[in-house]
This record gives C-alpha cells, structure tokens and sequence, in this order.
C-alpha cells in the first residue's frame, strides 16, 4: 500500500497512509477496524498520534518527536502490509453486507457464509473472554459482488412459507382426525385405511422437498 507525506503545519511531523477499497470493502466499520488493529501495533505512547479521517491514516507529531514520528511510521507502513487480508469480524460483515445479526447466525450455520476461523478477545475492563467467527475477506466480497443476500433471502422466505404450509396442514390433519369415528381396522372393512384430507395434502405438494440453502 503506498503512502505520501503530508504537512498541514509545518511545526509538525504528519504522514498519511489512504485506505483502499480493497482493504476496506466500502465500509466505515472495516476501516474503523483496520485503524484499531494498526493502532494496536504501536507504543502506547504513541498511540494517540494516529488518527483517521475519510478513510485516512494520519500519524500527525511535533518536530521535537522525529525519533519517535520515524519508528512509528515504520510500524504503520509494515502493518498496513497486506491489511487487505485481515480476517472480516461480525460487526464489520454485517455493515458491508447489509445484514442483520440473525441472518448472519443462521447463514453461518446452513454453511453460507463459511467461517474463517475464530478470534478470542477480553472485553474492555472486563475479566470475561468473548470468542467469535471471522470471515474471508475475498469471500465477503464474492458474495457483495454477485448479489447472493437477495437470493439468500428468497431461499429463506420460500423455505419459511412452505414450512408453515406444513405445520397448517399437519394441524388441519390432526383436527380432521379428531372430529372423524374411529376407523374400522384393514381386516373388518377389506381396503386399507386412509387419513383424512390425504388427497388435498398431496395435491398441494407438501410431500415435494423445500429448496436448500446454498
């Protein structure tokens, strides 16, 4: 990633590294993320010297720092190295697919949206651990790039309207069944018995299976 000098005042030492779109997928989230991991990697001291703005990194000392100014540009120049690979984390997924938490569980577990593998982080201030699924970035943008929320979407509206027409039927069956007598066993009546409402069932195409997710 290339990086140009810049100097707004000329009693400080400013430096600015733009992020790409390749390494930020169009999302503000992603590159919230991609300054805090960079951030990470530098002193403490020098933490609060970097900062971003439309997607920028600006590491931004006084004259009197060019020591430190020198040897922190170097860290961001490195980590920034590659950054277009880091691993996707749910809240930056979410904003660059346009998803809601659910849906992102739910196309996790249907395989979907195959994890990357898993981060474990501690909360801020807190004793407790958190581990969570990270993604693919090239595959998050495969699936921005042809359109398969929409389709996802469709599957799961489909699958959900037939599975209600399942339980609706299996109701009617049920209620059918009770208010009918008892039917005669196949050896008193000489046929075999049937449930009511069979034939309406199978006509509606019920017994058809639902379409799978991708």
């Amino acid at each position: 990633m290339k990086s140009q000098p810049k100097s707004d005042d000329p009693t400080d030492l400013v430096h600015v590294w733009p992020l790409s779109s390749a390494a930020t997928l169009g999302s503000s989230v992603r590159a919230a993320g991609l300054f805090l991991e960079v951030r990470a990697q530098l002193p403490v001291a020098a933490r609060k010297s970097l900062s971003i703005k439309s997607r920028e990194l600006t590491l931004r000392m006084p004259e009197s720092a060019a020591d430190a100014f020198s040897a922190a540009s170097a860290i961001v120049s490195r980590t920034l190295e590659g950054i277009e690979s880091l691993p996707v984390i749910p809240r930056e997924i979410e904003d660059i697919l346009v998803i809601s938490t659910t849906e992102r569980h739910r196309w996790l577990a249907d395989g979907r949206l195959p994890s990357a593998g898993t981060r474990t982080v501690n909360l801020r201030g807190r004793a407790r651990k958190i581990t969570f699924h990270v993604f693919d970035p090239r595959l998050v943008e495969d699936v921005l790039d042809r359109g398969l929320i929409d389709t996802w979407r469709e599957e799961d509206a489909l699958r959900a309207a037939e599975n209600r027409r399942r339980a609706a039927w299996k109701a009617k069956l049920v209620r059918a069944g009770k208010r009918q007598p008892a039917a005669r066993s196949s050896d008193e009546s000489g046929s075999r018995p049937k449930l009511a409402g069979w034939d309406e069932f199978e006509r509606e195409g019920l017994l058809r299976s639902t379409p799978r997710g991708r």
